[in-house]
């Protein structure tokens, strides 16, 4: 299963999403740092959720990260997270 794949449905199942995007921008950083090869090391998120609802950005940062949990995050080098209620 792709890293792509196990993101969109821990954070389908973490956050009951109304909008959920997890776009792979790999290939746009190949050859740069960070690049291992996999074709799946840089990522951006836009999620909406209502659970978002009264939380900082940092508090929302948070908890994509701990949705998505430490093995799958240490697996990312880029993460870029849009996240709204």
């Amino acid at each position: 299963m792709s890293r792509e794949h196990k993101m969109t449905e821990k954070l389908q199942r973490a956050f009951a999403p109304t909008h959920l995007e997890v776009r792979n921008d790999s290939a746009r950083h190949a050859g740069h740092g960070g690049d291992d090869g996999s074709g799946e090391s840089h990522f951006h998120v836009v999620l909406r959720s209502a659970a978002f609802e009264g939380k900082s950005r940092i508090q929302r940062h948070r908890a994509v990260h701990a949705a998505l949990g430490a093995d799958l995050v240490a697996e990312i080098h880029a993460l870029s997270l849009d996240l709204d209620v």
